[in-house]
Order: C-alpha cells, then sequence, then structure tokens
C-alpha cells in the first residue's frame, strides 16, 4: 500500500499487539493481587487530609458557622466557592460517558470509567457544602417536598436553591447508574477469576451476568437509554446552578450569559481533572498502553474550546458592563479587574485563558509533563474564577458605609482541603477494586479497529 493509504487506516486504540486475554490481565491483575507500598502511602495521605476535614466541619457544626469569615456584605463566600468549584469538576464524567459514546467517539472507551467515578466523587464533596451552610445540617430534610406536619412550613419552588436539590441529586442518581451499569460486565469477568468471598460478592454485583447474545443486546439499549438521559444533565446542572446567581439583582451577577458559561467552564474544569488523574493512574498503573497520547491529545482539544468559550464569556461580562449603562455594573467589573482582589482575577484570567493556549503547539498538547501541570493550572484557575464571581460581586455594596473585605479562616481552608482527602480516598479506593478501565468496551472498539484495516489491507491487495 502507498503511504497514503495507510494513513487512512484506522489507529488502534490500544497502542501494543494485545489479545483479548491480555487486555484483561492488564486490566485485572492489579485488582487480585496485594496493594502495593506505594497505594498504601496514598491511601494513607489521602485519609488524613480527610481526617482534618472531618474534624474542621465537625468543629463547624458544634460551634456555628460563625467560623466563618463571613459578615454582612459577604454572605456567600468559601462554601459555595467550593461548591460550584466541585459541581463543575463532575461535568466531565457525563459528557465523556453520554455525548461522546451518543457522538460514537471510540476514543472515549479507556478514560469514561474513571471519569464517572470522577462524577460520583465530585458531586459527593459538592454536597458538603450547602448541608454545612443550611447551619443546621440534621434539619436538612426541610429542603425535600413530603406530606409533612409543620403546617405552612414548605419549600420554596421559586427558589433555584430548591431547583439545585433536585437538579444535583438526579444528577448524582443518573451519573451513579450508568457508572454501575458500565461496571456489570467487567465485573463478572473480574467474578470468574476470583475464589472465595471475593468471587461470591462479585457475582452478587454482576447480578448473574453470563455474556450471552441476549444479555449483551438488553446491555447495549439499555445503556444507549441511560447516555440519552444522561445527556440532558451536563446542561441543566450547572445551568441550573448558574440561576442561584442570575436570578438575583446583585450587580454581577445579574447576566443572561452564566447558564452556558457555567456550563462551558464546567466542561473545562472537569477534563482538567480527568487529565490529572488519568494521568496519574497511567503511570502508577502501567496503563500507557491503553491511556495513549491520543486521548490526551483529544482531551487537550477539548480544553482548547471551552478554554475560549470562558475566554470569551469574560470578554462578554465586560461589554456587556459597558454597553448596559449602568453605573453599578461597570463599576462591579472594574473593581474585579482593578479592586483590592484584582490579584485574584487576573490569576483567575491567566489560568484560564492565557494557559490554556499553549496547547495550540502540537508538541505541548502530546507532552504528558506539560499536560499534567497545566490541567493542574486550569483548575486552580478554575477555582479563583468561581471565587472572583462570588466575593468580588459582594464585598462592595450599593451603601459604602457597607463596604467589607472577605478572608478565609483556617476552618474553611481545612475543610476545602478535607473535600480532596474524600475525593482522592474514594478514588484510591475505586482503582484499587474495580477495573479503573471498561475491559468490554477497549476490547470490542480495538477489534472493531483491527478488523476495519485488515479488511482494508486486504482490499487494496485485491485491488
Amino acid at each position: 500500500m502507498s503511504e497514503a493509504q495507510v494513513s487512512q487506516l484506522r489507529t488502534p486504540l490500544v497502542t501494543a499487539e494485545r489479545t483479548l486475554s491480555q487486555v484483561t490481565d492488564d486490566i485485572v491483575t492489579p485488582l487480585i493481587q496485594r496493594p502495593t507500598v506505594r497505594w498504601w502511602l496514598s491511601f494513607l495521605a489521602a485519609a488524613s487530609v480527610l481526617g482534618i476535614g472531618f474534624g474542621m466541619v465537625a468543629y463547624q457544626i458544634g460551634t456555628g458557622i460563625g467560623t466563618w469569615g463571613l459578615n454582612k456584605t459577604v454572605g456567600w463566600a468559601f462554601d459555595i466557592t467550593n461548591f460550584v468549584f466541585w459541581v463543575g469538576i463532575g461535568h466531565a464524567g457525563t459528557l465523556i460517558s453520554a455525548i461522546l459514546f451518543l457522538f460514537r467517539q471510540k476514543w472515549r472507551t479507556s478514560i469514561n470509567r474513571a471519569a464517572e467515578a470522577m462524577t460520583l466523587f465530585a458531586v459527593m464533596c459538592a454536597a458538603i457544602f450547602p448541608l454545612i451552610h443550611a447551619g443546621r445540617p440534621w434539619l436538612i430534610y426541610w429542603m425535600f417536598p413530603y406530606p409533612n406536619s409543620r403546617g405552612s412550613l414548605w419549600v420554596n419552588f421559586r427558589s433555584p436553591l430548591l431547583w439545585d436539590v433536585f437538579a444535583i441529586s438526579t444528577y448524582f442518581t443518573v451519573s451513579a447508574v450508568f457508572w454501575y451499569i458500565g461496571l456489570i460486565p467487567d465485573m463478572a469477568t473480574i467474578r470468574d477469576r476470583l475464589s472465595g468471598l471475593r468471587k461470591k460478592i462479585f457475582g452478587f454485583l454482576s447480578f448473574g451476568w453470563n455474556g450471552s447474545n441476549r444479555i449483551w443486546s438488553r446491555y447495549e439499549t439499555l445503556y444507549l437509554l441511560l447516555a440519552g438521559l444522561a445527556t440532558p444533565l451536563v446542561l441543566s446542572v450547572h445551568t441550573i446552578v448558574s440561576m442561584d446567581f442570575a436570578t438575583s439583582l446583585v450587580p454581577g451577577w445579574h447576566a443572561t450569559i452564566f447558564p452556558p458559561y457555567f456550563v462551558a467552564g464546567a466542561v473545562f474544569s472537569g477534563f482538567a481533572m480527568v487529565l490529572t488523574l488519568m494521568i496519574i493512574t497511567r503511570v502508577v498503573l502501567k496503563l500507557e498502553h491503553f491511556i495513549t497520547i491520543r486521548h490526551i491529545e483529544n482531551m487537550n482539544k477539548i480544553i482548547i474550546v471551552t478554554g475560549g468559550i470562558v475566554g470569551l464569556s469574560y470578554g462578554t461580562e465586560f461589554f456587556i458592563a459597558w454597553y448596559s449603562g449602568s453605573p453599578w455594573e461597570r463599576f462591579a467589573f472594574i473593581n474585579r479587574a482593578f479592586g483590592p482582589y484584582a490579584w485574584s482575577y487576573w490569576i483567575m484570567f491567566s489560568c484560564n485563558v492565557v494557559s490554556p493556549m499553549l496547547f495550540y503547539f502540537k508538541k505541548i498538547r502530546t507532552s504528558i509533563l506539560a499536560t499534567f501541570l497545566l490541567s493542574i493550572v486550569v483548575n486552580i484557575g478554575m477555582w479563583f474564577e468561581r471565587f472572583v464571581i462570588i466575593v468580588t460581586s459582594l464585598h462592595r455594596d450599593f451603601v459604602p458605609s457597607s463596604w467589607a473585605m472577605y478572608k478565609p479562616t483556617v476552618i474553611e481552608i481545612g475543610t476545602f482541603t478535607g473535600t480532596f482527602g474524600l475525593f482522592f480516598t474514594l478514588f484510591l479506593l475505586f482503582v484499587r477494586f474495580l477495573p479503573v478501565i471498561s475491559m468490554g468496551e477497549v476490547k470490542a472498539v480495538n477489534n472493531f479497529a483491527k478488523h476495519k484495516n485488515a479488511h482494508h489491507a486486504e482490499h487494496e491487495v485485491t485491488a
């Protein structure tokens, strides 16, 4: 075949030659073997950070939210910043699993499992902040509408905060079902390689999967339906979160651009976190043949697109503030860029607008080290974006006598740090006990590419 004909062949998603049995061995072996010293050290470090966070939350609940640095002007700060940050992190999982599946993007198969798990863990971290922000978390059930004996005390369905409760609980439920359904074939594979109690556990979790044609047909139908159900959630969840701000009259928040702006930012930060985790997993579990440079480059391209949308949103906000003719809107945005918190705005701008432009260079886009560092930089910038939106819009009130500065306390910083401990503790348990890569999908897609290439080569020889 000519060089042009060879270039038309599909690139296998598994870079090394692997039989179906070898694919299973590569993914299952780390789960069957004893955990390594490296895993134990990582787990103990994450669990220690989680313990610090647990202590901070316990102290705050016992003492009250007066332990935070809030004041009469800045009533929302670290708690809501962190809530929106973690909800955004969880967006990439559903996007990779559902939307890319519906668009038949085969390269998603090596990263979708970990991205789905990351979604669940990020939503768990996000849920902590509204819970403790309620002040009396033992009364949080008042947020749910159900027949009760409290008379006229009822939830306000017109409040975006209540919309959050429905949106995020629905998002978590659908994502958990979608993730678990995808795990069933792989848990059956692990079941067949174990013995004793672990075999019984995986046998129970795999629901008697036997791999028959009828079972596979029903599984694929259900998976497609769940993907279609989960797809609107990618757009709806962060749209509703943005309405917490957009439906208010606070200068800097009252904007119709917020829903698409928040969704793009959520996908942007979510993909950055997927890259951070998958690069670490790739190295530690020696999965270089499954999580390839092609996967990393494709995710970097999505970061370029969503980063461009985020940058456009920043510029649009300033244009709308100027074009509106409202002195309060103009002041809010001038204050963001040149006021007391200007340092946070320019950190946000540098991390979210400037740094993703480096991915336009293929050498950087395909570099493991550069991608890892830039993915961390992006998430730092996205955290500062939420901080800038919330704090800088509040600390300068309409009345100058109400102007105040906000500074997080040790309790707030410790609580936020503890959520990272929770996130990484759960992720480490996940990679230890469940397959981090979808074996069934990788085998199917890679075999399809091989057969397609073989058929193409045979056709060329015949011709």
